[in-house]
């Protein structure tokens, strides 16, 4: 069997999943979230979304940098190995697989149930809506599995349909808000009580870490990108500057077009409201369609690197059944076994993210926001990597200070800010989730095989 896969996506689908990955549900999802965080301080909010996006930039470009030296099979993984050593690879690389892919692709299934149960008028808080998720979960394990040209496809074309909701809200609810008055009313808007700006602003920019992930997903496709060397860097640094101007445009659309009381209490039912508001019922119905087709687009996205996880691994050698999991499908040039045990475990968080959030809970201590704390996680990785960076660059005598020194430490900055906004927003939460990451860490750890890369040659014919 072929298990190298095709140069089959250009810069445009490169930029198109970058930008897909994040844009499309998070920005919805969260932007209630953070108004409750705020205290309904539309200013606090902006600054919230400005910081998570320079954190988020600064990253990809550290990324970017690294993207035009490396290029095997899964980006972040390639990286890791190659700046901290094999083992720190296996341990980001088995994290990626096990927690971090398929806890946003169960999140992001959910999402896409709640706001196409929003738009037909279904309850959005019981077993229909997660039934629902499970169908879109499946969906998306189906398309990206058996048909990538297709999902690429999806992709592109979802990319753009996303757009258009955000757009018009961005322009039209700005305008429709400084007519009225809405739009000064909501950025003096005061409530009763206030939390600490403090506190509010690092719960606030910790909610902005789902809205803003997803980016780095792209570079598991980077082995896949014709000129991966010159176009994912491009893709990763153009991406996500167009995904912060997008959001904090949109955001201050949105508060032209309803007051922040009714997007606070409205939840996934606001965003409805203000589209209805500015646009008609009709217009606004239709609008909130594309929003849903949005919510697929970052499934589909983040499902496009999900069913490479566990293969990424399998093509070092590492991880269970390497022989297994290395092998693609001939003819849909996938691979299936690591798309089917992805699909077993993003359908398990999904089952874990439905019992956490009951009113009374499964886990009891152990729920956690599977949305935030994950993603807080990855940050926390990154710091080893921007350290390696800063100390190789600076024994070189060649060194580029700004792409070597200065841009790594700003991400190490925003990293370690990450952490503690997640500490001060989640609280025992934390250790809770640190305590289950630890036993998920550990099986991955004693159960890993290391496999030479000769013996994988079998399934290469």
């Amino acid at each position: 069997m072929q298990n190298q896969f095709e140069k089959r996506y250009g810069l445009v689908t490169a930029i198109s999943t970058v930008v897909g990955i994040v844009v499309g549900s998070g920005v919805f999802f969260k932007a209630e979230k953070i108004l409750l965080c705020t205290d309904g301080r539309t200013g606090l909010g902006i600054m919230a979304w400005l910081i998570g996006g320079v954190i988020m930039v600064s990253c990809a470009y550290v990324f970017g940098v690294l993207a035009s030296k490396h290029e095997k099979c899964n980006g972040i993984v390639d990286y890791v190995e190659e700046m901290c050593g094999e083992k720190y690879g296996y341990f980001v690389g088995w994290f990626m697989a096990a927690i971090y892919y398929p806890c946003l692709v169960s999140v992001l299934a959910w999402i896409t149930a709640r706001y196409f149960s929003v738009l037909v008028g279904w309850d959005i808080t019981g077993g229909q809506c997660m039934v629902l998720s499970g169908f879109f979960l499946i969906l998306a394990f189906v398309n990206n599995a058996l048909s990538p040209i297709i999902a690429g496809k999806v992709q592109v074309a979802t990319t753009v349909i996303k757009f258009v909701p955000l757009v018009l809200m961005a322009v039209v609810g700005t305008i429709f808000g400084l007519r009225s008055g809405l739009t000064m009313e909501n950025f003096n808007y005061v409530a009763q009580d206030v939390s600490p700006t403090g506190s509010a602003l690092l719960t606030a920019v910790c909610a902005t870490a789902f809205a803003y992930e997803g980016w780095i997903c792209a570079t598991s496709i980077n082995s896949e990108i014709r000129d991966s060397k010159k176009n994912l860097p491009l893709a990763l640094f153009w991406g996500t500057l167009i995904i912060v101007f997008i959001y904090i445009a949109y955001y201050i659309g949105i508060s032209g077009a309803v007051d922040n009381m009714t997007m606070m209490a409205g939840g996934e039912a606001a965003a409805k409201i203000a589209f209805t508001t500015v646009f008609s019922k009709i217009g606004g119905t239709g609008v909130f369609v594309l929003i849903v087709f949005s919510c697929y687009g970052v499934l589909n996205g983040l499902t496009m690197s999900n069913v490479r996880g566990f293969y990424s691994l399998a093509m070092r050698g590492k991880g269970y059944n390497p022989k297994m999991f290395s092998q693609v499908d001939p003819v849909t040039n996938m691979p299936t076994s690591g798309s089917i045990i992805a699909l077993l475990i993003a359908a398990w968080w999904l089952l874990y993210f439905y019992g956490a959030n009951l009113t009374d809970p499964w886990f009891g201590p152990f729920c956690f926001d599977t949305s935030e704390i994950p993603i807080i996680t990855l940050y926390a990785m990154y710091i080893p990597l921007f350290v390696n960076i800063i100390r190789r660059e600076s024994k070189n005598p060649d060194k580029n200070t700004f792409k070597g020194i200065v841009m790594p430490t700003l991400a190490i900055a925003g990293s370690i800010f990450m952490v503690f906004a997640a500490i001060i927003s989640h609280k025992m939460a934390c250790v809770f989730y640190l305590i289950v990451f630890a036993a998920i860490a550990l099986i991955g750890w004693v159960k890993r095989e290391s496999l030479p890369l000769e013996q994988l040659q079998v399934h290469k014919e």
